[in-house]
C-alpha cells in the first residue's frame, strides 16, 4: 500500500520541467532505432533469467519488485544539465546489479524508464532504447564488475558495493555522453563534442556518484544486518561470512 501511495505521490508532484535522462526528440531517427537493438538483447536476457529463476525461487519476483520501485524512485530524481541537453540522476542500477546480477537489472531498469516516459515525461519513448543501453545494461554491468571484482580481491562488502554504485553512475554518464556526442554531432567531430558533453556533466555527477556509491554501500549493509539471508541466496555473500561476522 505504501509503495502505491508512494508512486502516486510522485505522479503528482512530477513537474515537466525538465525531461530526465535523453529527452524525446533528442536523437536522430536511425541512431535511436540503432540504440534500441543493441538493448533490446540484453532486456530479453534479463526476461529468461528471472523465468528461470522464478521457478527455483517463488520469492525472486517480490525481490525483483522492490528492486524495481527502488530503480524507479532513485532514478526520479533530477538535476538539470542544460548544456548537455539532458539531466543528471541517481541510477540505482549498481545496488540491483550487486542483487540480481546484470540481466535482471537491465529488465528492471527497462521497466522504470518506460514509465518514466510515459507517465512523468521523464526521458521519451523514442529515446527508451539509448537510455536503457546507457543506464540499464552499461550502468548494471559496470557495478557489478567493479562488485564482483573486488570482492574476489578481498575487499569488504561495504567497500566493494560502494564502488559498484559509483561505478554504475559514472558508466552510465560516460554512455550517455556517448550517446548524445554521436547522435547530434552532425558534421562536428565526435571527440571534441563528446569532451564537451563531459564537461557539462562533471559538476552534477561526480558528487552525485559518490552519493550512490554511499547509498549503495548502506543499503548492502543494511541488507547484511537484518537479512544476510537475502544475500546469501542471491549469492552476493557466501554462508560462512554470515557465520563470521554475525
Amino acid at each position: 500500500m505504501m509503495k502505491v501511495l508512494l508512486c502516486i505521490t510522485l505522479l503528482l508532484v512530477a513537474a515537466p520541467a525538465y525531461a530526465m535522462h535523453i529527452s524525446e526528440g533528442i536523437l536522430p531517427l536511425p541512431w535511436a532505432v540503432g540504440w534500441f537493438a543493441l538493448a533490446v538483447p540484453f532486456v530479453a536476457l534479463g526476461i529468461r533469467q528471472l523465468n528461470s529463476l522464478a521457478r527455483e525461487d517463488l520469492s525472486i519476483k517480490p525481490l525483483v519488485g522492490l528492486m524495481a520501485a527502488v530503480v524507479f524512485i532513485i532514478s526520479c530524481m533530477p538535476v538539470p544539465v542544460p548544456t548537455a541537453g539532458t539531466c543528471s540522476h541517481p541510477c540505482g542500477t549498481g545496488m540491483a546489479a550487486i542483487l540480481l546480477g546484470p540481466w535482471i537489472s537491465s529488465l528492471i531498469a527497462a521497466v522504470a524508464l518506460l514509465l518514466q516516459a510515459l507517465f512523468l515525461s521523464h526521458g521519451g519513448l523514442s529515446t527508451w532504447g539509448a537510455n536503457i543501453f546507457s543506464m540499464g545494461v552499461i550502468g548494471s554491468l559496470a557495478g557489478y564488475l567493479t562488485f564482483k571484482g573486488l570482492r574476489a580481491m578481498g575487499a569488504p562488502l561495504a567497500l566493494a558495493a560502494f564502488f559498484a554504485g559509483l561505478q554504475a553512475d559514472w558508466a552510465t554518464y560516460l554512455a550517455t555522453s556517448v550517446e548524445l556526442a554521436s547522435g547530434i554531432r552532425g558534421s562536428e567531430p565526435f571527440l571534441p563534442l563528446l569532451e564537451k558533453i563531459l564537461i557539462a556533466f562533471v559538476p552534477t555527477q561526480l558528487p552525485l556518484g559518490i552519493l550512490e556509491g554511499a547509498m549503495t554501500a548502506g543499503m548492502v549493509v543494511l541488507l547484511y544486518r537484518k537479512r544476510p539471508d537475502i544475500l546469501v541466496r542471491m549469492r552476493v555473500i557466501e554462508p560462512g561470512e554470515v557465520k563470521a561476522h554475525g
